[in-house]
């Protein structure tokens, strides 16, 4: 066994917990939502802060927060670009050094996120959404937990993008003057 085999299986691991945790949760609430917030109807919203969070059921077959619900052959094409999505992210995930965790486990909330829409889509020909932000007349379209491990996901995805830009600014920099770079 070589000294990178644990850091590998660490990868893989985080990638696989976040993943099931994500599509875990995503699929627990929408099963709530169907079965405590559908009979309420659309009218009458659990109010869990009044004027900011509700619970009201939703069902949308276009993409996350409600958009592209209109597309014709909208269920096929979505339900392929979920399982596109889905493998990039394990191609993605191959490719990714294995001393990055924070880039681990934003793939996994993007798979889990990815996931959790692909099922309800395959069974149910739309995804289930709950879950309303308001402030004052303003209210976000309903989403639901996948759509937010996607948005952190990616997210997370951007810090690192920007860290990884600003830390290879610094060392180029550093490389221009003369100075050695430090060692991590």
């Amino acid at each position: 066994m070589t000294d990178s085999a644990p850091s590998v299986r660490r990868k893989y691991a985080l990638f696989l917990i976040f993943t099931v945790i994500s599509l875990a949760l995503d699929q627990w609430t929408k099963a709530l939502a169907r079965q405590y917030l559908q009979p309420r109807g659309p009218l009458r919203p659990k109010v869990v802060i009044q004027g900011y969070f509700d619970l009201r059921y939703a069902e949308n077959p276009g993409v996350a927060f409600s958009m592209l619900q209109d597309l014709p052959g909208g269920r096929v094409l979505l339900t392929l670009l979920a399982i596109g999505a889905f493998l990039l992210v394990l191609y993605y995930l191959r490719k990714t050094p294995i001393d990055n965790p924070r880039l681990h486990v934003a793939l996994g909330l993007v798979g889990g996120g990815a996931m959790g829409n692909l099922i309800d889509r395959v069974v149910y020909g739309r995804v289930t959404d709950f879950i309303v932000w308001k402030v004052g007349v303003h209210e976000w379209p309903a989403f639901n937990v996948a759509d937010a491990a996607l948005c952190v996901g990616v997210g997370l995805m951007l810090l690192d993008m920007l860290l990884g830009w600003k830390s290879a600014k610094k060392i180029e920099t550093k490389t221009e003057t003369g100075t050695p770079p430090a060692k991590a």
